[in-house]
């Protein structure tokens, strides 16, 4: 089966030197904090966040984002942000 000629180029987030261990959990919950601390203090309309978005994407579940997305609406969410 033959795809659109254009490319599509997949990447994750790139090491951290903070989580040396192959558990990414940690990981994922600190580029979810990042994004979300970003967009507070740059604004939802600053571009700048968009790397924390992408990180956090690739290393979380769906259903954690979700959850986690949840509970900030609810105001329960337990990391600081």
């Amino acid at each position: 089966m033959l795809v659109d000629s254009a490319l599509i180029e997949l990447k994750t987030a790139p090491a951290d030197f903070r989580f040396p261990t192959t558990n990414q959990t940690r990981h994922c919950f600190t580029r979810y904090i990042e994004f979300h601390r970003c967009l507070v203090a740059k604004g939802d309309d600053s571009g700048e966040c968009e790397k924390f978005a992408k990180y956090y994407r690739s290393l979380c579940p769906g259903e954690w984002v979700e959850r986690w997305n949840e509970q900030r609406e609810n105001g329960t969410f337990p990391g600081p942000i």
